[in-house]
């Protein structure tokens, strides 16, 4: 009965030879391998110890195919093809237009809109709401504790004759706030290379800000190289130099899972030796209680200075606008790290609360030089203070 259950195997006809796998792609040559079926094993050479450095790509060159885009940006080839195919969001317009374009949608700006309009006396519950709208946006306690009993000292002391005056009082009191850490970064001209090092948790943006950045220098028309340090996450070396071929930056890399500190000591030594103005090196993102982690880039910085005793000359944290004040504790543990110079917050378009930015500022003063309000290079702005507060709160709020 077993047997009578059993298929029949079909029996090869000899007059049908089995062709091979290369008269196939012959007779089929525009045939894709399909993505499910098992791949013959490859012979993967091994990775050469000597970095490797990627020059200007000249303008004749093929850009970068579409399945490298999708792996560097981790998304489907064809959605990389669609994306490259088609206009980005378009910038942002220059000056405080463009900062309320992309700003006013955030948190901040959306919990004080009709705040003036749903309570215009000027009396203790608009001070409430007010200290609500600011915790609610991530300003933090501290600040927001700061800022509205320096306005209930002043409104009982009749210094506001109506809400709109409070309004301007508190504009006023933000931007004082934030004014001594809008300090745009510099570019020290006897520092040959000027060194910086980028850091920050995961998936804060740091080689998409590292790539706007050398847009910015390129177009300054600054020496410059780059040095994929992250080497711990998949295809951030190819994303990194996707950046410099787009650019025309020659990139130093090596292979995935290597040394960190060794990519950025070669490409220290080959940016001394080619006599360029600016090196950015990148590194791999990790969670600010990961003690061993952290400690790396103790290291990375130690190695650094043994190739000059001054670098890096700026340590720039990238930090997600969307964090919330979990973003304190972030800078708290990397400053104590590899000692923190600047900021670039990013992401603040869109779901950011945007009050983080306040907490930052009023708990560690360190500069922020930089500000994401949008997709393309061009939306990487140097922060601004006033723009920045005029974009949350716009002067005519309470009208």
């Amino acid at each position: 009965m077993i047997g009578f259950f059993r298929r029949k195997k079909p029996e090869t006809s000899a007059s049908q030879p089995r062709l091979s796998t290369e008269e196939l792609a012959a007779a089929f040559p525009s045939a894709q391998p399909d993505a499910h079926a098992p791949a013959e094993p490859v012979a993967v050479e091994p990775i050469a110890a000597e970095p490797v450095a990627v020059e200007p790509v000249a303008a004749a060159v093929e850009p970068v195919p579409a399945e490298v885009i999708a792996a560097a940006l981790e998304v489907d080839a064809d959605v990389a093809q669609a994306v490259a195919a088609e206009p980005a969001t378009p910038p942002a317009s220059a000056g405080k237009p463009g900062w309320r374009e992309r700003l006013r949608g955030s948190a901040f700006a959306r919990s004080l809109g009709g705040l003036f309009s749903r309570n215009p006396k000027l009396d203790d519950d608009l001070l409430d709401e007010i200290e609500t709208a600011l915790i609610t946006a991530d300003v933090g306690v501290t600040a927001t504790t700061q800022l509205i009993e320096s306005l209930r000292r002043r409104m009982k002391a009749r210094e506001f004759a109506d809400a709109p005056a409070l309004l301007a009082a508190l504009r006023a009191d933000l931007i004082a706030l934030l004014r001594p850490v809008a300090q745009p970064l510099r570019i020290d001209p006897a520092a040959r290379p000027f060194v910086l090092l980028t850091v920050g948790v995961n998936g804060v943006g740091k080689t998409t800000t590292i790539g706007k950045l050398a847009k910015r220098f390129r177009d300054e028309n600054r020496a410059l190289m780059l040095a994929a340090g992250d080497t711990f996450r998949a295809a951030a070396v190819a994303q990194l130099q996707a950046w410099g071929e787009r650019n025309g930056v020659p990139v130093i890399a090596q292979g995935q899972n290597a040394d960190a500190a060794s990519v950025a000591f070669d490409a220290l030594q080959a940016a001394k030796a080619r006599g360029t103005e600016v090196l950015i090196a990148d590194t791999a993102g990790r969670l600010h209680t990961q003690q061993g982690l952290m400690a790396e880039l103790g290291k990375i910085k130690r190695v650094l200075q043994k190739v000059d005793p001054d670098a890096p000359h700026e340590v720039l944290m990238v930090i997600d606008g969307t964090t919330g004040q979990n973003a304190l504790s972030q800078l708290r543990q990397f400053h104590a790290a590899v000692g923190v110079t600047g900021l670039v917050v990013t992401k603040l378009d869109g779901t950011a609360k945007g009050g983080v930015v306040f907490a930052l500022a009023r708990e560690f003063g360190i500069p922020i030089r930089y500000a994401g309000i949008g997709e393309r290079p061009e939306d990487l702005r140097v922060f601004d203070a006033e723009a920045f507060v005029d974009a949350l709160l716009p002067e005519a709020l309470g009208a």
